[in-house]
C-alpha cells in the first residue's frame, strides 16, 4: 500500500476481517472462554478502538489479529490473505509484510540509536541498508525527532521513546497497525501529546489500526469504537 492516505471504504481489500473467532484456555479440569464468536472488520485507513475491562480479552484478540496466537475456531483474513492453517513460516512472513506492533513498553534496543532501531525492522525484511535508513529518517522526522537520529533510548525521554516505537511500526509500509495500550507507560500530559502524534502520522499514512486503550478521550478520537463484553464484540 502506498503512503498515500486511504480512506476507509476506497475499494481496497479490509486489512483486517474476524469471522467467528473463539479462543479459551484451561484451567485446571475447567475450560475459560475468553472469545466467543468475534467478528470484524477493519478497512484500509481505519482507526477502530478496541476497549474493555481488564481481563476481557482485549490482549487476547490482539495477538490473534497479530498472527502471534491462532484462534480455536473462526476465520482470519489479513489485507485480502486468508491465514487459515498457515504453517509458522507463513504466518512469519504475513506479520512482517503486513502488520506493525507497539505496545506499552517500547521495547528499543538500549544501545541502538533511534534511526538504527527503527532500521531493523527493514533490515530483516531484506531491504537495502541505505533504503532502510532513509526510510527511518523519514518516519522519524514525521513524529517530530528528526533532530535526534543518533540518539539512543536512555538518551530520550518516555515519550520520545515511545515515537521511536511507532516509527519502528510503521518501518515496513504494514496495512495494519496494532497496538496495546500504547501510551498506558505515559503520564496523562505525554500520553496525550504522544497520541495526537499517533492519530497524525496515522491519518498522515493511511494506515488501519486496532488500538486497545481504557482512556475514553483516546477513543473517542479514532474513527469508531468496539467494545469487548462476555468474550463478544459491540459496538460503544
Amino acid at each position: 500500500m502506498s503512503e498515500a492516505a486511504a480512506r476507509p471504504g476506497d475499494g481496497l481489500a479490509p486489512a483486517l476481517r474476524l469471522a467467528g473467532i473463539a479462543h479459551g484456555y484451561r484451567q485446571g479440569s475447567a475450560r475459560l472462554d475468553v472469545l466467543k464468536g468475534v467478528d470484524l472488520e477493519i478497512r484500509s485507513g481505519e482507526i477502530v478502538a478496541l476497549t474493555g475491562p481488564s481481563g476481557s480479552g482485549k490482549s487476547t484478540l490482539l495477538h490473534i489479529a497479530g498472527l502471534m496466537e491462532q484462534a480455536n475456531s473462526g476465520t482470519l483474513t489479513l489485507a485480502g490473505h486468508p491465514v487459515g492453517d498457515l504453517g509458522d513460516g507463513e504466518r512469519t512472513r504475513l506479520r512482517r509484510d503486513h502488520l506493525g506492533f507497539v505496545y506499552q513498553f517500547h521495547h528499543l534496543l538500549p544501545e541502538f540509536s533511534a534511526e538504527e532501531n527503527v532500521m531493523l525492522p527493514a533490515l530483516i525484511a531484506g531491504r537495502r541498508k541505505a533504503d532502510a535508513r532513509a526510510r527511518a529518517r523519514e518516519l522519524l522526522s514525521l513524529v517530530g525527532l528528526g533532530e535526534r537520529l543518533e540518539h539512543r533510548p536512555g538518551e530520550l525521554s518516555g515519550g520520545e521513546q515511545q515515537r521511536v516505537a511507532m516509527a519502528r511500526a510503521l518501518a515496513n509500509e504494514p496495512d495494519l497497525l496494532l497496538a496495546d495500550e500504547p501510551t498506558g507507560n505515559l503520564d496523562p500530559a505525554t500520553a496525550d501529546q504522544v497520541f495526537k502524534v499517533f492519530i497524525e502520522v496515522m491519518k498522515t499514512t493511511g494506515r488501519a489500526a486496532l488500538i486497545a486503550t481504557h482512556n475514553p478521550d483516546l477513543a473517542a478520537a479514532m474513527d469508531r469504537t468496539v467494545s469487548l463484553a462476555d468474550g463478544r464484540l459491540i459496538p460503544a
